[in-house]
Order: structure tokens, then C-alpha cells, then sequence
């Protein structure tokens, strides 16, 4: 079988390890054939090319900036990306019949490329529903309710959802969002398919911790509570630095990793305040990233308080591989923190309640019994909820039953 993946992301190597690279390398290792369509942003001064790997095929399509960069030329090339994509598969691919062409958002202008390999290979289509836009935007403040951009993405998505044979969602509460905004949508066509990697489990000695800890000059006698990611408007930073500056315990350190939007922002908070409980760090290279991560204590995820839809973090399966017990302040409407509390490995609060935010840190702390539970229960949850398996049997189920 032929396999088609598009992506807004960018995938150098199907050697790479995350949620999309370890669900196509799982379709080569089960005989098919994999080719992947990537973006590769002129900031990379490199053409359209065509890279051949064991793994499969990767197009590198030359785009606009759609990354970190200003609005104007983000939105100019997520609208232009489409008939580059297109373009591109025409003159590259154009000898490759495709049986599957699967998919993630974003972006939602992806469908005339899918309804071309549809019609012309008749391609079974799957989408991986991993952001729901534009109503994200517009719980951000960054699209206008009922403006003629809104109408326009609006009348993209629903294009988007009816080109698709199937559409997996990260989690119940995302299926259930999906229907209800969308009752034109059939029941059938849906259903739960999370992110998902192939699990490695690594063991990190204490004496290794401790060297990696003096590297970055972090205290070794304290429970580190880590959040390493995007740093932007939806992940609602100010109740991460409000926790910072309300957690008076002194066992207690707080560690930020990552870059975004508002990373200079809060830089600047760092440097003005001067915490003594934290440290705010770039972005590392992943395999640094990831010996550090391991030498923590307490994964942190924090989404904004105004979000409607229910967004399902995939950083949640980077602190999941490493046991680390799991902190979530998010919103009311994903259903990420049900999940951790029900699994028993970390606990859940409401963003912006400061009260329950060191209630949770406290429990954390003061019952060790039960925090190396939580680490041997976040195991078993990646293994049994989130693993690759899962994905590509219900994938591959769909195309048995077509």
C-alpha cells in the first residue's frame, strides 16, 4: 500500500522520533510504502527537492515563513501552501498511486490537494484531527467572531471534514466538540485516535541527574517541576508565573523550557523579578531536551483559561515516557486532566485557581509513596492509551472495511 502524509510540520527524517514520525515509520515496518509531504520554509534557502530514505520518501516543499515569523507572511503562506503542495506532488509524485493520503490540522487548507488524490488515485482519505481552527483563534482573541476571515476559515473547514473518509480525534471530548459544532458531520466517519509514539524506556541514574543538574545549575536536594514547550498565548503562561511567585515551599524549584510568542515576555518577567525557586531556560537540542527532562521530577502542562474547544497537549506523552508524574491547569473543556487523574499519575486543577495549584504541589511533595506510583502509573497509561499500535490498527481497520 501507498501511504501519503501532509504536514504543515516539519519533518527533516523518518528517523525522528514524535507523534506523526513514529506512526509512518510503523506503516513501513508493516510492508507499506510511505511518502511525506513537508514544508521546508525559505528561511532554509533551499529549493523543492526530493530526499530517498529507508523509511520512506520525503518531498521538502519550498514555502513562505510559516513559523515564527510575522502575521502577514504566516498568513500568506498557510493560504499559499495548498498549491505549492499541490504543485509539488504533481511534478514529483505524479508516477505514485496513493491508497491512503492521511492528514493533521493544521492546517485546514489542505483540501483541494486531497480531493486531487482522491479522484485521481481513489485514494481512502484520513484526518488527524489535532487542532480545531478557526474557533481556537477566536478563543484567543485572534480572530474576530463572524468576520469575513472567520466566515472564509470557517467555510475551509468544513470542506476539510467533508473530503475526509475519516476523521480521529486526540480524545472523547474532542469527538464529542467535533459533532456537536458539526451535526452535518456523520456519526460513523468519527472517532477517538490519539496522539500516539512508539514508547522507549530509558532508566537515568540519580549520579547521572545530578551531573546533568550541576550542568544547568539546578538544585539537587529540590523537587523540579518542569515545563518544557511552546511558550505562547494558548498555553495561558501568567498562571504559570503566578505560581512561581505564590509556591513559598523551599523544597520546591520550578523549571521553564521552550520558546514561542511569549518567550521574551517572560524573559523579561525572569529577569525584572529575579525568582529564587525557577529558571527559565531556550529551547534545546531534543536530545539534551530530553536528559534534562529526565533528571525532573514533576511534568507541567498549563493550556489558557478562555479556551471553548478541548485541546489534548501532546506534550503530555514526552513526560508519560519519562515517568514523570503529571500537573495539568487548563481549562474546563479538555478532558487532558480527567484522563491523568483517572490514570493516578499527577493531578488536575482549573487554570487560575491559585489555591488548588499548591494544594496539588503539596501533594506532590509530601506523599513520596505515592509519587513513585504516579511515576509507574504514567508508564502504564503511554503504554496501554498512547501507543503507535493503537493508531495504525484503527487506521488500518478503516481501509479493511472500506
Amino acid at each position: 500500500m501507498n501511504v501519503l502524509f501532509l504536514t504543515m510540520a516539519r519533518i527533516g527524517s523518518l528517523d525522528d522520533r514524535g507523534v506523526y514520525t513514529d506512526l509512518l515509520r510503523k506503516f513501513f515496518e508493516e510492508g507499506h510504502n510511505v511518502y511525506v509531504v513537508t514544508p521546508m520554509e525559505r528561511r532554509e534557502n533551499k529549493k523543492t527537492n526530493i530526499i530517498k530514505e529507508k523509511g520512506g520518501v520525503i518531498l521538502n516543499i519550498q514555502t513562505l515563513n510559516i513559523q515564527k515569523t510575522n502575521i502577514i507572511e504566516k498568513g500568506i503562506g498557510t493560504l499559499a501552501i495548498e498549491y505549492q503542495f499541490l504543485r509539488g506532488i504533481k511534478k514529483y509524485l505524479s508516477d505514485v498511486e496513493f491508497d491512503l493520503i492521511t492528514y493533521s490540522t493544521p492546517p485546514i487548507t489542505f483540501s483541494k490537494v486531497i480531493s486531487y488524490i482522491k479522484n485521481r488515485d481513489n485514494a481512502y482519505s484520513y484526518l488527524m484531527l489535532k487542532d480545531i481552527f478557526p474557533q481556537n483563534a477566536i478563543d484567543m482573541k485572534m480572530l474576530k467572531e463572524g468576520s469575513l476571515l472567520h466566515k472564509f476559515f470557517l467555510k475551509k473547514e468544513r470542506k476539510l471534514y467533508e473530503v475526509s473518509d475519516a476523521i480521529g480525534c486526540m480524545s472523547e471530548a474532542n469527538k464529542i466538540f467535533l459533532l456537536t459544532h458539526n451535526p452535518n458531520i456523520a456519526l460513523k466517519k468519527v472517532e477517538v485516535n490519539p496522539n500516539s509514539i512508539s514508547p522507549l524506556e530509558l532508566f537515568q541514574a540519580k549520579e547521572e541527574n545530578n551531573i546533568i543538574k550541576k550542568k544547568y545549575g539546578l538544585p539537587l536536594n529540590k523537587k523540579i517541576f518542569v515545563y518544557g514547550g511552546n511558550l505562547g498565548k494558548p498555553q495561558g503562561v501568567d498562571f504559570l508565573l503566578e505560581t512561581i511567585t505564590a509556591t513559598k515551599r523551599k523544597d520546591v524549584f520550578f523549571l521553564v523550557i521552550g520558546s514561542g510568542t511569549e518567550y521574551n515576555r517572560i524573559k523579561k518577567w525572569f529577569e525584572t523579578q529575579q525568582p529564587k525557586n525557577a529558571m527559565m531556560m531556550k529551547g534545546l537540542p531534543k536530545d539534551d531536551y530530553e536528559f534534562l527532562l529526565r533528571a525532573c521530577d514533576v511534568g507541567m502542562l498549563f493550556l489558557h483559561r478562555d479556551f471553548t474547544i478541548p485541546n489534548f497537549p501532546s506534550r503530555l506523552l514526552s513526560y508519560l515516557e519519562i515517568k514523570l508524574p503529571v500537573l495539568a491547569a487548563t481549562d474546563p473543556n479538555t478532558d487532558v486532566g480527567s484522563v491523568i487523574e483517572k490514570a493516578k499519575c499527577g493531578y488536575w486543577i482549573l487554570s487560575g485557581d491559585q489555591k488548588e495549584m499548591q494544594n496539588a504541589i503539596n501533594k506532590f511533595c509530601d506523599d513520596e509513596e505515592n509519587y513513585l506510583q504516579m511515576k509507574e502509573n504514567a508508564w502504564k497509561l503511554l503504554v496501554t492509551e498512547f501507543h503507535v499500535d493503537r493508531s495504525y490498527q484503527l487506521i488500518k481497520k478503516r481501509l479493511e472495511n472500506v
